[in-house]
């Protein structure tokens, strides 16, 4: 037994003299390696954990006689060197709560090299991720420890070479920094990245400025540039070229414009221009379409969608603005399809349509908001006027209390008779009684409407002499079939029977009195006062001056035969033959008064 301890202590310090410097240094390596990188993971800890777990297989190999022990001597020595140095500087980092490592906390040096490797990081986004990856490496550790006891004969023979391996290892520790060294650059490029990326997106108001100033220079100037290289340059030549009818070297021009992707509508729609004109609305729309799939710029988008017909346009046009709510420049040309230019004659819903968009637009004028737009100011102004002018021409088309339908009474001893009269013209009308319930269409007249080239509708329907005072609703399609109402119309019958008789009697008031009416001298008829009595309160008059002391009473008003004179009921009265002239004055029923009217006897 004292014999077997004696071989085993020779064989140790033999292995110790041979191996225990070079084990010792690496396995000091290992430990600062693992404390220098703690930040990203307690690898002190793993290194520990398989230099333990390696350790033990190796002495249980020996013990069963595997492996020589003179070979096997030399890596359990280096494995337990390893253990015991990683886990006595993971329990220090326990034992003093250093996040960073032991050696960044006594050297300052090593905390600002683990800064500028970005091994600290404040992102938690990328130590989530480190951490995933250490789990990983773990789990392959795990798997090569299960590999490394199945196969302890292989490792003893590999021990002769450890000293090779040793210099590899040393390379691989270099290989780990220079791997470091380079995520560290990552992070410094993608903030770079992101710092540049924040700059461009604050300078994009000012680059259209920019360009813009640029153009109007190049402007002043004249001539075209000879080697072009600024956006603002190739614009420039695109519209030289093109006011000299050079068609080929303005397309050019103005395709190379929008590979710079500038955000301005004007260069875009004068390019849309020149190419309907030499390909027709198909070939612009291609050639937008192309540019539109690369372009992140909106005005390229909105130019292209300008390129297709007449309802899907606008409905592309509408979507556009659902989804860029404050591009202004889409407002104006929203307006110019609802234009006269564009229709042809206007229906009130494109009247108002239109000047929805142009104030719209001009609203985005205040604090310089539509120069953003631009390149050529010039261009802004145009629109500008344009919109103004064309708001004034249509004045107040926004007041919906200008453009209701009015509904007018006329009472007869059989009924009403309603007429209609619409703000423009109509292909159809139609009606209904009260607040719910079907309309009924009042149908058309023998005769065309020459505004629409369709038969003209019936713009009246009756309503018997029994109806209550109610709500009418009004509804029309117009020219191009948009239906445009129901607007509620309210009827009161009695005010209506007051104010339609209020009317005739003004309208007709030199047939109030009538002297020696029929041959019959002496007496004077109010015949026409009496039938529309029922808008009268009172009437008053005099006889031979305007004093106005004598009044003639009326018989009450009745609604359901209004126009009847009652048969007990004298229209007339007589007077002296001195008598040479009238005064009358009329109080209706609203409380006005008319003036005083003077009739003469003949």
């Amino acid at each position: 037994m004292s014999e077997i301890a004696t071989g085993t202590t020779s064989l140790l310090r033999a292995s110790l003299s041979r191996t225990g410097k070079w084990a010792a240094s690496f396995a000091f390596i290992s430990g600062a390696v693992g404390d220098v990188l703690n930040p990203l993971g307690p690898f002190a800890a793993y290194i520990a954990l398989v230099a333990a777990v390696a350790a033990v297989i190796i002495a249980v190999a020996m013990v069963l006689r595997l492996v020589l022990a003179a070979k096997a001597m030399p890596a359990l020595i280096f494995a337990t060197s390893a253990a015991a140095i990683a886990g006595g500087v993971y329990g220090i980092q326990q034992e003093t709560n250093s996040q960073n490592g032991v050696i960044a906390n006594l050297v300052p040096a090593v905390a600002e090299l683990q800064q500028s490797l970005g091994i600290v990081s404040q992102k938690v986004a990328k130590i989530e991720q480190t951490v995933t990856e250490t789990q990983k490496t773990v789990e392959e550790v795990k798997k090569s420890t299960d590999t490394v006891a199945k196969t302890a004969q292989e490792i003893a023979s590999a021990q002769e070479q450890q000293t090779a391996q040793g210099a590899e290892t040393q390379k691989a520790v270099e290989a780990v920094k220079q791997t470091t060294d380079t995520l560290a650059a990552g992070q410094q490029q993608q903030q770079a990245q992101a710092e540049k990326l924040q700059a461009t997106t604050e300078q994009i108001a000012a680059s259209i400025d920019t360009i813009a100033k640029g153009f109007a220079q190049l402007s002043a100037q004249g001539g075209a540039i000879a080697d072009p290289k600024r956006p603002d340059e190739f614009y420039h030549n695109a519209r030289v070229y093109e006011l000299a009818g050079d068609m080929l070297n303005a397309r050019r021009s103005y395709l190379a414009f929008a590979g710079f992707d500038v955000d301005a509508i004007d260069p875009y729609t004068r390019f849309a221009t020149l190419l309907r004109v030499q390909d027709g609305k198909a070939g612009a729309r291609e050639v937008f379409g192309t540019l539109a799939e690369k372009a992140k710029a909106p005005s390229i988008k909105l130019v292209h969608l300008l390129q297709f017909d007449d309802a899907q346009r606008l409905d592309r046009l509408n979507a556009f603005i659902a989804a860029n709510p404050d591009y202004a420049p889409a407002y104006f040309l929203l307006a110019q399809e609802f234009s006269e230019d564009r229709l042809g004659s206007q229906t009130l819903a494109d009247k108002r349509s239109e000047a929805q968009a142009l104030s719209k637009f001009v609203s985005y004028e205040k604090d310089g908001g539509l120069l953003k737009y631009f390149v050529d100011q010039t261009q802004l102004a145009d629109w500008l006027d344009r919109s103004r002018s064309r708001l004034t021409a249509l004045g107040d088309v926004l007041d919906p209390s200008r453009f209701v339908p009015t509904l007018t009474p006329m009472r007869s001893n059989a009924g009403w008779s309603m007429t209609i009269s619409l703000p423009e013209p109509a292909t159809a009308i139609s009606w209904r009684l009260g607040d719910s319930g079907p309309f009924t269409d009042t149908g058309v007249m023998a005769m065309n409407d020459q505004r629409t080239g369709k038969p003209m509708p019936n713009p009246s329907f009756e309503l018997p002499d029994s109806t209550a005072a109610t709500t009418i609703a009004i509804k029309y399609l117009d020219v191009r079939g948009r239906e445009t109402g129901p607007f509620d119309i309210r009827f009161d019958p009695n005010g209506a029977l007051q104010q339609e008789n209020k009317q005739i009697l003004d309208q007709f008031w030199t047939s109030w009195i009538a002297f020696d009416s029929g041959g019959s001298r002496g007496l004077v008829y109010f015949t026409q006062m009496l039938s529309y009595r029922c808008a009268i309160k009172e009437v008053h008059y005099s006889l031979n001056g305007t004093a106005l002391d004598k009044e003639i009473k009326m018989p009450p008003c009745d609604a359901k035969d209004p126009y009847a004179v009652p048969s007990d009921y004298q229209p007339y009265f007589k007077v002296k033959d001195d008598v040479k002239s009238m005064a009358v004055q009329v109080t209706y029923t609203d409380g006005t008064k008319s003036p005083v009217r003077e009739y003469k006897r003949q």
